[in-house]
């Protein structure tokens, strides 16, 4: 069991590197990455081709990457806003890692992105303890999913800088009690703020749009008490497979000296 505990906590120190390096030559470049994690069937490709419409309407340079265990279809669907869309087919793998994502992003990520939006695996669980160099992390609910999510995944709703319920026109129908997930929410995660997005009505949409150039312009983003801790201490003993799970932004005391400098993006 040592011995497991050592290598997870190699592999994701080895992430942290890569992370870091990514998030230097993204700010470099003047892009901030936003990191969108969240269960499969939560509304996340359909609220986030209507914030990449939003942003080309208002000529923002924004991109897209969207990463799946297999299909292109939510490429597709984010391809119908008009801005550059990447699809990444993990071929099994439940997350995306840093080394992954740079990889994917050389020669292709235009050079005048300000903002490039991640959709991550529909996981909350494998994706919750890579950091990927994002600026922003965000976590997205929908309301048919229950209060109780941010309670079963606490590593991944811990270290959100940002939460967005979707689908809330759906909220009445199934009982969605926003004052219990917002309790929960805090829990887990006090201080961060909380979206009611919904892609069909229109709900809060361009919110998030809005909380991303926030970020992009210097504003202040929420710092989770779980990121404040050492690295890799979260949720040992859940067993979801995420023991570990930790998010990279300004966490103290992971060493970086041994970190190699790949070339710079093109």
């Amino acid at each position: 069991m040592c011995r497991v505990v050592e290598l997870k906590q190699s592999v994701l120190a080895r992430n942290d590197e890569c992370a870091l390096a990514l998030r230097e030559e993204l700010t470099a470049r003047g892009t901030v990455a936003v990191n969108l994690l969240s269960s499969p069937g939560s509304g996340k490709t359909e609220l986030l081709e209507r914030e990449l419409t939003l942003a080309r309407e208002r000529g923002l340079p924004v991109a897209a990457l969207t990463a799946d265990l297999a299909t292109e279809h939510d490429a597709v669907r984010l391809a119908r806003s008009g801005v550059p869309v990447k699809q990444v087919l993990t071929d099994g793998l439940c997350h995306l890692e840093a080394h992954m994502l740079r990889g994917h992003l050389d020669g292709w990520l235009p050079q005048d992105t300000r903002l490039l939006f991640v959709e991550n695996v529909g996981n909350l669980v494998c994706p919750a303890g890579y950091d990927l160099g994002e600026t922003l992390r965000v976590v997205l609910a929908s309301v048919t999913e229950g209060e109780d999510k941010p309670l079963k995944y606490p590593t991944a709703f811990g270290l959100a800088n940002l939460v967005v319920v979707t689908k809330t026109d759906l909220a009445a129908a199934v009982g969605f009690d926003e004052a219990a997930f917002r309790a929960n929410v805090v829990r887990v995660n006090p201080g961060v703020e909380i979206l009611l997005t919904s892609a069909r009505d229109g709900q809060g949409v361009g919110t998030l749009l809005d909380r991303a150039l926030d970020a992009l312009a210097g504003g202040p983003v929420h710092r989770p008490v779980m990121a404040r801790q050492a690295p890799h201490d979260h949720d040992h003993d859940h067993g979801h497979g995420d023991s570990g799970g930790h998010h990279g932004h300004g966490r103290a005391g992971a060493a970086h000296e041994h970190r190699e400098h790949p070339a710079p993006l093109r």
